[in-house]
């Protein structure tokens, strides 16, 4: 049921700062969000935890092994992250992080249009799901008859995302 007391609402301006995982092997999980997907050390604390972000934020990233060194993943059906999300600032730089994944090799485990936005979805080394996304302009974001957002999962259209690198 949805409230429309406003007054209990958390305030329109908050953002999701940062993620903290916990992951198996630093050195490794640091490759990762640094040359493939092309963030950048913005601190460590010693062999044990580091962060990355994107243009010199403090971090957005946070990497430790304080509980999970040589750790495995959790098994499927277990409850726990799903996935996090990193907002691209658009549709340009999402076809330059698929164009980059490709050249890592890198897996994707989907790719769809939600009509709000379009979004890539892979897992890092220690499988934590991520979307990587780009949202269209607001203006464009469907509704339906009562002026809800209307998402959708349709499959996403991969030529006309990378022609916007040509």
């Amino acid at each position: 049921m949805q409230d429309t007391d406003k007054s209990n609402q958390i305030h329109p301006d908050t953002r999701i700062g940062h993620v903290h995982l916990k992951v198996s092997d630093l050195e490794r999980s640091l490759r990762f969000y640094t040359d493939v997907l092309g963030f950048e050390i913005t601190g460590r604390l010693g062999n044990s935890a580091a962060f990355v972000s994107a243009g010199g934020y403090h971090h957005h990233i946070g990497l430790n092994t304080w509980e999970s060194a040589g750790g495995s993943p959790p098994p499927r059906g277990n409850t726990g992250l799903y996935h996090f999300a990193i907002l691209l600032p658009g549709r340009k730089e999402l076809a330059r992080i698929v164009r980059r994944l490709s050249e890592y090799d890198w897996p994707i485990d989907g790719a769809s249009d939600h009509g709000v936005s379009e979004a890539i979805y892979l897992k890092d080394p220690d499988r934590n799901g991520i979307e990587l996304y780009a949202d269209r302009p607001r203006r464009e974001w469907p509704r339906d008859k009562s002026g809800e957002y209307a998402l959708v999962t349709l499959p996403l259209d991969l030529d006309s995302l990378m022609a916007e690198l040509d």
